[in-house]
């Protein structure tokens, strides 16, 4: 049987790909086990396992449902998406098998179009040494988000909670976990449970127990039983992180490893995540070191995901952390299929794609070589120590995760470091530019090389956010386009010279409408539009290696990439400006204002126009900054205090012109231009107090939270009438321990857009000015909190009465304090709380975050709550 598998994974490779030419092309094959001191090995070499990857659901549920309806082949969406996340260094698969829509009520496996399409995705995955780890069951329905199941397994009628104490569904999930384990893909002709990419299993993803202990142990060892009675020999895992108050059941299952997740700044925020969360993800300490029953057994991550944050410098930091506490797998949820990517509708809280979020994307491919060449065990410090830990970089002031080694140099943001040894350099991947590769576009690029004096350049097209990715998703609502344009692009390689020879590997009809760009390389400087292209120092070397020629785990001229809405040519598109005005600026100063834009073609032009109130008016051109970001500087002549009306008009000669916001018909300085709306922001005194939170303004981009189950926040009026955020911490339930001392409700809200139109002005402010009240003055313990950029918190207490009114607090009371993690992280044994080894002054120009926490304190008879209205500084 070992040979016939070792012969189709021959023959997989040589017709799908070898090895790509990342982390994969190390990662040994055949099976695994665990040592007696708890560590993953490969059976043949007995070297330590490390790997990385994510969460893709396609064959299943909302994505399965949604790439139909928008009219894409399932099995092409597959092909499409594990060809980028080869790209991306991934080398570990692991999805939660929707069991209710492959089995019956009784858990007899249904031979059908998803099993069919997971047969399918294993298979590819197998083709680009993708390791394997599957969780069959998965206890969800699948309709999210969408309202109704649809599935008809014996999820459909046992909870999480009847899952481990019903007689029928124990018996129905034992049955169904032999079915899954002897199942044999169509594909492969391997049973699940021999396949050699297949390295372990999960029981069951996320169970919810509750004491006593001895039901949820004898179900987990029945499960085992169940699964250990096909033949299996692989390793099994348990979920340990979920429901901690049985936690002594599960470390004494007849299991070989755990599993846990990571949400560090919890999940559904409704908007983007902003300031430094990098104190968020410095450390991932587990609870149960020392505990032989869990130090013999192996570690694995079966999800983590930086939640509603875009940044491009978690996923590294995380990687390092997973690699001190020991993890030795550790995968994302979830990767978004390329055909829906465009709308971020199967889990708006998770965002990553290659092409819809380059930046974030390769900083998954940075952290994938942090997560192999990081030891097990391995510490850097603690943050801001480690921003530099071996060949990686990651800098929040920058938005730059980079790998820096001497074969590899990734980056996600301009960056201005040098490859380490740039004569040993291979491969190059990076967003913006560097002093290897300068690119005027917006989307990720590859370089890989081919042979000696031989380069594969892969573009992507631009991808421009044109609404927050994070709130409501619709597939109606587009949150970031695709367009597809001719680039300038140098490339500076020693082993290409200043003036190689470039053609196009990706033949491709849909650039027709373009032309074909300048490829003759002149001053090392070619236009390219997206694609695949070889480069050579020698003209003859382009003919030697054709389309089809395999470099490790791809073809040379693979290539995929989304078309803009109505395909790629420039008269079919659309001008899409974005832009959220400042909440006040600086009155009698000259005023910058940016937004991103993606004009109809190239050559439109694009302008400003802005008045006042009342008087002046002023046509202002709005120049290109950095690929789809225009900025102008509006006069102070024009910003004496008042309001300041503009609006941004997009258009060329013989075209009709469109203006901004809502792209309007016609431009503003038109007679007959009917305004359906404008941008405004109000020009200040420099003396004038700056709002940092109001209630009635905030409350939709604020993150406001109970962190144990008797705190909440709402938003009631108060009696001046305004709406005002309400912190409630109540008196434990009968049935409910004490709620833990320390924080129990806090608001977090990012200050940058607020302070970056005063920014001359913040030598004037001396104090914090709270209007709030409480129901309960005594036991009423407020604490406001200032955050910088370099997440360094200062606090001080805001003493409060039953009347509502204003607390004045000098900035000079505030002093060092532990940064609160709020949004709380979850699993809750994380730290809820960070301070840095070291601290600057405090400056508020350094300011990015304003905290207030209620403590929640003991003996509470009756519910306490406090009101803020708004917290200015003056």
């Amino acid at each position: 049987m070992k040979a016939i598998c070792l012969l189709i994974s021959i023959i997989l490779l040589s017709l799908l790909g070898a090895p790509t030419t990342y982390a994969q092309a190390l990662t040994p094959t055949g099976d695994v086990y665990v040592d007696a001191k708890g560590v993953l090995r490969w059976q043949k070499t007995k070297g330590e396992v490390a790997l990385f990857g994510v969460n893709y659901t396609a064959p299943f549920a909302y994505s399965y449902r949604a790439l139909q309806r928008q009219g894409i082949k399932i099995e092409d969406a597959i092909d499409q998406d594990v060809y980028h996340l080869s790209r991306l260094g991934v080398d570990a698969f692991r999805v939660h098998v929707w069991d209710i829509e492959i089995t019956d009520t009784l858990g007899n496996l249904q031979t059908n179009e998803h099993l069919r399409l997971l047969d399918y995705l294993i298979t590819k995955l197998k083709a680009r040494r993708i390791k394997i780890i599957l969780t069959p069951i998965a206890y969800w329905g699948n309709a999210y988000p969408e309202p109704t199941n649809t599935g008809q397994g014996f999820s459909s009628i046992y909870d999480k909670r009847a899952a481990y104490t019903n007689p029928r569904a124990i018996r129905a999930q034992e049955n169904y976990l032999g079915q899954f384990l002897n199942h044999r893909n169509q594909y492969s002709g391997l049973l699940n449970r021999q396949d050699p990419d297949i390295i372990a299993f999960e029981v069951c993803n996320e169970p919810n127990y509750r004491p006593p202990l001895a039901p949820v142990l004898s179900f987990a060892n029945r499960m085992v039983a169940a699964m250990r009675a096909t033949g299996l020999t692989k390793p099994i895992f348990y979920n340990i992180a979920e429901s901690p108050a049985v936690k002594d059941a599960i470390l004494d299952a007849n299991v070989q490893g755990f599993s846990f997740q990571w949400y560090p700044e919890g999940l559904v925020a409704g908007h983007e995540l902003r300031g430094n969360l990098l104190p968020y993800v410095d450390q991932y300490p587990l609870p149960y070191l020392g505990d032989k029953r869990f130090d013999r057994k192996a570690r694995m991550v079966y999800e983590f995901e930086s939640a509603d944050v875009l940044q491009p410098i978690m996923y590294p930091f995380m990687a390092k952390s997973f690699r001190e506490a020991g993890f030795q797998w550790a995968t994302q949820f979830a990767y978004d299929p390329m055909g829906l990517a465009a709308f971020n509708t199967e889990y708006q809280t998770h965002y990553l794609n290659l092409a819809y979020t380059p930046a974030k994307a390769l900083s998954l491919l940075v952290a994938s070589r942090v997560f192999h060449e990081t030891r097990r065990g391995q510490s850097y410090g603690r943050y801001p120590a480690d921003t530099v830990f071996g060949a990686a970089h990651v800098s929040y002031r920058q938005q730059l995760s980079e790998w820096n080694a001497p074969t590899e140099f990734y980056y996600t943001a301009t960056t201005t470091a040098r490859p380490v040894q740039l004569a040993k350099l291979r491969h190059v991947a990076g967003v913006g530019s560097s002093g290897v590769v300068q690119y005027g576009g917006s989307g990720a690029y590859f370089l890989d090389q081919v042979a000696a004096g031989v380069w594969r350049l892969e573009v992507m097209p631009d991808a421009v956010p044109v609404r927050d990715p994070f709130e409501t998703a619709s597939e109606r609502k587009e949150i970031t386009q695709i367009s597809w344009n001719k680039q300038p692009l140098t490339v500076t390689l020693p082993d290409l010279g200043p003036q190689y020879h470039v053609a196009r590997l990706s033949a491709d009809e849909r650039l027709a409408t373009y032309g074909e760009p300048s490829l003759g390389a002149r001053q090392s400087q070619v236009v390219v539009t997206p694609g695949v292209y070889l480069l050579a120092r020698q003209e003859a070397d382009l003919k030697r290696h054709p389309a089809t020629e395999r470099l490790g785990n791809l073809q040379l001229g693979e290539f995929v990439a989304p078309e803009p809405p109505g395909g790629v040519a420039p008269a079919a598109a659309r001008a899409w400006v974005r832009h959220v005005p400042l909440a006040q600026a600086s009155a009698n100063q000259p005023l910058l204002l940016i937004a991103t834009v993606l004009p109809a073609t190239p050559t439109d032009s694009v302008w400003l126009v802005a008045r006042h109130y009342y008087g002046l008016v002023r046509r202002l051109p709005m120049h290109r900054t950095e690929p789809f970001t225009y900025a102008a500087t509006v006069p102070a002549a024009l910003t004496y205090p008042g309001q300041l009306h503009y609006w941004v008009v997009v258009g060329a000669a013989g075209k009709p012109t469109v203006t901004f916001p809502g792209y309007q018909p016609g431009n503003p300085l038109a007679w007959d231009f009917a305004d359906a709306g404008h941008y405004e922001v109000p020009l200040v005194a420099a003396t004038a107090p700056l709002p940092l939170f109001r209630a009635d303004a905030d409350r939709g981009h604020v993150e406001a939270q109970g962190l144990h189950p008797q705190a909440w926040v709402d938003y009631p009026t108060t009696a001046s009438g305004n709406l005002a955020l309400r912190l409630v911490v109540a008196p434990a339930k009968a049935d409910q321990p004490a709620p833990p001392a320390g924080p129990a409700a806090t608001l977090r809200t990012y200050l940058g857009d607020k302070i970056a139109g005063r920014t001359a002005d913040l030598g004037n402010f001396k104090e914090l000015i709270i209007k709030a009240q409480t129901n309960q003055p005594a036991a009423t313990q407020l604490r406001v909190l200032l955050v910088t950029k370099d997440a360094t918190a200062y606090a001080a207490t805001v003493p409060l009465t039953a009347t509502l009114g204003e607390v004045r607090v000098p900035l000079s009371a505030l002093q060092p304090a532990p940064l609160l993690l709020s949004p709380r992280p979850y699993p809750g044994f994380l730290p809820l709380t960070f301070g840095p080894a070291t601290r600057a002054p405090f400056r508020l120009a350094d300011v990015e975050v304003l905290q207030l926490v209620l403590e929640g304190p003991r003996g509470l008879s009756e519910p306490l709550y406090v009101d803020v209205e708004s917290v200015l500084v003056q």
